[in-house]
């Protein structure tokens, strides 16, 4: 199973501000421990919203751009981590670990894979794949 790990930093984040090196090396060494272990697909973190865009699709598919920051949101992700378990609990286990600052929250989520969709859904998928791919090869 894939689970991707969310990273909710705290205001300083969003704000531009990154963390002292310590606290990059206490990530890194993480970060390995989540190769080492042979979990560990991609990660990667995220500059602030104020460098971002938001495009929201309205009646008709209509889309509207948004440029950041974005004052509005709650929570925002400042990164990720892509990884591969057997269970959630293991999923959350390996987010427990994170040396995280106070305040940062670390939101598991598993990834959908086709399996997971209808005999229906696995076919049309399928067959559009097939004719993107043969129109590469063409």
């Amino acid at each position: 199973m894939r689970f991707t790990m969310f990273m909710i930093p705290g205001k300083r984040a969003e704000q531009g501000i990154l963390p002292d090196p310590e606290f990059f090396v206490e990530m890194n060494r993480y970060n390995e421990e989540l190769q080492k272990a042979g979990v560990l697909l991609d990660l990667d973190g995220l500059h602030p919203t104020s460098k971002g865009a938001r495009v929201t699709f309205h009646t008709g598919r209509r889309p509207t751009v948004t440029d950041g920051p974005f004052t509005e949101a709650k929570e925002v992700i400042g990164g990720y981590w892509m990884i591969q378990v057997k269970s959630k609990e293991e999923a959350v286990e390996w987010a427990t670990r994170c040396p995280a600052a106070d305040g940062e929250t670390i939101e598991v989520r598993q990834v959908f894979e086709m399996e997971d969709f209808s005999p229906e859904i696995q076919a049309a998928v399928a067959e559009r794949q097939g004719r993107i791919e043969e129109g590469l090869r063409n």
